[in-house]
C-alpha cells in the first residue's frame, strides 16, 4: 500500500519582498514567529525555525521515512538542506538592514545516520566570522541527547540590497 503526505505552503513573494527593509535578525525572528511566511522547502520537508538570535538559529525537524533515501536512513540533502538553512540564516541574522547574502559554498560532512528512531534533531548554525564582503558560518546537526550527526561550513557572500 502507498503512503501519501500532504501539505501547503504560503506565496514565497511575500518575505522576499521584505528582505533587507529590517535588520536580518529582525527578518529571521518575522519567519521564526510566523508574520511573515516561512519559505516552502521548511513545508516540503517539515522543519521549522525554532529560535533566532545574533549571529545564531536553530531548525528542528522529526524525521520521517519521507525524508528516507533507498538504504533506510535519512537523505543526506535533508541534512544539507537543514545545514544551509542554519548556516544561512546565522549570516542573514547578523545583516544590517540594506545587506542581502548568498551562499557561496557548503561542505557537509556526515557522521551518524539519522533514522525515524533517532527523535527531533537540530541544526544549529552560528558565525564564525564576518567582514564587508563575506561571512563563514558553520551549522551542527544533533540528536535529542546533543550527539553530533553532521556538521557544515558556508561562505556566504555580503552585498547591498537595491533600494526599493
Amino acid at each position: 500500500m502507498g503512503r501519501s503526505r500532504t501539505y501547503e505552503w504560503e506565496d514565497p513573494a511575500i518575505s522576499a519582498a521584505t528582505v533587507g527593509r529590517t535588520t536580518g535578525l529582525e527578518f529571521v525572528r518575522e519567519i521564526a514567529t510566523g508574520r511573515l511566511p516561512g519559505p516552502p522547502i521548511a513545508a516540503t520537508l517539515d522543519f521549522s525555525l525554532d529560535e533566532a538570535e545574533h549571529g545564531r538559529v536553530v531548525f528542528s525537524l522529526v524525521p520521517g521515512e519521507e525524508h528516507y533515501n533507498p538504504i533506510g536512513s535519512v537523505h543526506g540533502g535533508v541534512y544539507a538542506t537543514l545545514l544551509d538553512s542554519a548556516a544561512g540564516c546565522a549570516v542573514q541574522s547578523t545583516l544590517p538592514q540594506g545587506m542581502g547574502y548568498t551562499s557561496l559554498d557548503l561542505t557537509v560532512k556526515f557522521l551518524r545516520p539519522v533514522t525515524v528512531d533517532t527523535g527531533r534533531i537540530r541544526a544549529v548554525g552560528t558565525v564564525v566570522s564576518s567582514g564587508r564582503r563575506t561571512a563563514l558560518a558553520e551549522a551542527r546537526l544533533l540528536d535529542e541527547k546533543d550527539r553530533l550527526l553532521a556538521h557544515a561550513t558556508s561562505t556566504c557572500m555580503l552585498f547591498p540590497l537595491p533600494a526599493s
